[in-house]
């Protein structure tokens, strides 16, 4: 780290002399003159100064960058998108050399002479002190302008190209969040957790402090004490079907060696600029072999997740045929005080959980993979969907975005690479025979829902 921070500081240094040098000065209060200053220091920074002017330009780009309001920064994106693609005249070139002689040197400069000059301007901008993480937050701008803008989205890919190489897995390192850990670090767990809202430091301590409870985050190198994405875990003896008890103020600590199971209950992307580039499939198949070497007794890893799209998918799907008695009980879902009413929560159970296994092995995205993001993460990791939770998250958003439900995704070991490939070459979907039999019972030839259900129950 002191290497780090001594490097760090010899190039701010070089960048603040340099500044007088160039004769850069501060940025204009028009910021119509900071996009043009902002597009004419790119041309420079392109042009092939030495390395320390190189560094001082990046940084006055980035300086430029930070000056400009919305309609600037789209300008910015545009000027990338339509001046800073390839080089037209060495494209052409390469593409007659490959025509006339497809060799292996001659598709390499195929290759070089392909890639957008808004690559290298992006490399060189990475020169500056500090550059990477202000360049993860210029992707965020990126993010909220191409939003219906199609043009920018060739800047986008190669800014993705660019960060997931930066990104990959090589460089990532596994830390674990207890509170020992900096508080500047604690306060962004509370602050990026996504899943299940850490309310105060009390909540977050019950969550990482207690013998039965994990935490993990990936850091990386060129973001210091910023977590990339972190995994909350809960050590339990069994396989939880609610997220209530575990996050209950007055809960009884698991003694460790009762624990079975570990129940991966919250997972959080930290950098927004990051968004498409995936560190969850690591962390928790890494977390996995961090558990088993600390506590070989355990034996079962899976999540309790949440279903943000269900409710959002029920609203508009259009090929249900549920009976009409059916579908008055859906209609109870409007009323948020129908958690309450215990004979109308069983009354609902059967229903529910079979319009769940519709939602997860039925209906499909324009893809062809499942519609929940959530389900497309877990299954792409090689899980299997092994249980549906009614009344699993009983929380005003759980209620709002999932009707209660929550479900179990199942890591097991063994089965991980065969179940990814069969969902990677085909959505091929692993589901538990105990979610597979709640589709048996869909209604047919007119029978409603819930008496077909019962049916089948009968035989």
């Amino acid at each position: 780290m002191s290497n780090d921070s001594f490097f760090s500081d010899l190039l701010a240094s070089i960048s603040e002399r340099g500044r007088t040098l160039l004769r850069l000065g501060p940025a204009s209060v028009d910021p119509k003159q900071n996009a043009s200053d902002l597009i004419e220091l790119c041309t420079e920074l392109l042009s092939g100064r030495g390395e320390a002017s190189g560094t001082v330009l990046a940084r006055g780009v980035l300086d430029r960058y930070k000056s400009l309001d919305e309609a600037g920064r789209l300008t910015f994106f545009e000027n990338l998108a339509q001046n800073y693609g390839p080089d037209r005249d060495k494209l052409e070139k390469a593409i007659a050399a490959w025509r006339a002689k497809p060799t292996g040197d001659v598709s390499g400069e195929l290759h070089f002479a392909s890639e957008p000059q808004r690559q290298e301007l992006f490399r060189r901008l990475n020169r500056a002190p500090n550059a990477t993480s202000e360049l993860v937050k210029m992707r965020e701008d990126l993010l909220d302008l191409k939003n219906g803008n199609k043009d920018l989205n060739a800047v986008d890919r190669d800014v993705v190209h660019l960060l997931a190489s930066w990104f990959n897995r090589g460089f990532l390192v596994l830390r674990k969040i207890d509170w020992s850990t900096p508080a500047n670090v604690l306060e962004k767990v509370i602050k990026y957790e996504a899943v299940h809202e850490i309310h105060d430091w009390d909540d977050l301590r019950r969550r990482i402090d207690p013998v039965d409870r994990r935490c993990y985050a990936f850091f990386h190198p060129a973001l210091v004490d910023e977590p990339l994405i972190f995994v909350e875990v809960a050590l339990t003896e069994t396989i939880p079907g609610a997220i209530a008890p575990l996050l209950a103020v007055d809960r009884q600590p698991v003694p460790i060696e009762r624990a079975r199971t570990a129940v991966f209950y919250s997972i959080s992307n930290c950098q927004r600029g990051l968004g498409g580039i995936s560190f969850g499939n690591f962390l928790i198949k890494q977390v996995v072999e961090e558990l088993r070497r600390e506590l070989p007794k355990l034996d079962t890893f899976v999540t309790l997740s949440p279903v943000p799209g269900f409710m959002k998918w029920l609203k508009k799907a259009d090929d249900l045929n549920l009976s009409n008695e059916d579908q008055a009980l859906v209609d109870m879902l409007a009323d948020p005080l129908w958690v309450n009413d215990t004979a109308l929560t069983a009354q609902l159970k059967p229903v529910m959980e079979q319009l769940a296994a519709h939602y997860f092995l039925k209906a499909k995205s324009p893809r062809g993979g499942p519609i929940d993001s959530v389900a497309r993460f877990h299954l792409g990791n090689g899980a299997r969907l092994e249980r549906i939770d009614w009344l699993g998250d009983t929380s005003a958003k759980g209620l709002r975005e999932s009707a209660s439900l929550m479900v179990n995704y199942l890591y097991r070991l063994d089965d991980i690479e065969k179940n990814h490939e069969a969902y990677a070459d085909h959505y091929e979907i692993a589901a538990s025979s105990a979610v597979k039999k709640l589709l048996k019972s869909e209604s047919g030839g007119g029978l409603r829902l819930l008496d077909s259900m019962r049916l089948s129950r009968a035989e």
